[in-house]
């Protein structure tokens, strides 16, 4: 007999994980890939990376003065999360931060790329997890247009799925590939652990956008700072 698993709840409202997902757009996203075996050898190569990635760029400048100037006067917030914030555990925090921000007056939003983390609908679980209202989640075809409009995207362990390189290159693993158009804000805020690239191997011009700000190292600890300085000047 098939156990049928109970489905995620949220604020006591069934919670969609897949709600984000279309057989459709995955396969046309493993085809840009080349084939779902490339992603798999991809995924392995990330496996091991994060087994050797055990500490942070000491050398890395702080920039969290300059996220905490950028938020503080922020009224539209896109949260990208990605397989990095997964990682860190660090959706708790995360979610934290949007609450802090949403008292402060901003509209906060969370932008999910269906196939960021492990697998398709991962992000929304970590979200659930978190209590982060479905309605507040909003899928890429209908959070590109907003992004030229929004104050601050915060980046949490994405890289893959905010990479320019997949529209503007050509001969890349990810070109053709649909990604959340984070370079079109008028603010990035990017906390990766570091500046490698993501599964793809593509490094990513994010990174090195004037408009971004880079917050290296663990993105829970990135988030908790951010929280600490923000209330510091409340």
């Amino acid at each position: 007999m098939l156990s049928i698993p109970q489905p995620l709840t949220s604020q006591g409202r069934p919670y969609p994980a897949c709600r984000f997902y279309s057989p459709m757009k995955l396969k046309m996203w493993c085809a840009a890939i080349s084939t779902t075996n490339q992603a798999i050898q991809v995924s392995q190569i990330q496996e091991k990376s994060e087994k050797g990635a055990t500490t942070a760029d000491d050398n890395a400048p702080d920039c969290t003065a300059d996220a905490v100037s950028a938020l503080a006067s922020a009224k539209k917030v896109v949260i990208i999360p990605g397989y990095g914030m997964a990682l860190a555990q660090a959706q708790f925090k995360v979610v934290e931060l949007a609450s802090l921000l949403e008292k402060r007056g901003a509209d906060v939003k969370y932008a999910i790329h269906p196939v960021a983390g492990r697998m398709p609908g991962h992000m929304n679980v970590m979200l659930a997890e978190a209590e982060v209202d479905y309605d507040n989640l909003l899928e890429m075809d209908e959070v590109n247009p907003l992004f030229a409009e929004t104050d601050v995207v915060m980046v949490f362990g994405a890289c893959d799925v905010v990479n320019p390189a997949a529209i503007q290159s050509e001969g890349t693993p990810i070109s053709g590939m649909p990604i959340l158009m984070a370079h079109e804000a008028k603010k990035i805020i990017a906390c990766n652990f570091d500046k490698k690239p993501g599964y793809s191997g593509v490094p990513n011009p994010l990174y090195d956008n004037s408009k971004t700000i880079m917050m290296l190292g663990d993105a829970k600890k990135s988030a908790n700072d951010l929280i600490s300085s923000l209330q510091s000047i409340d």
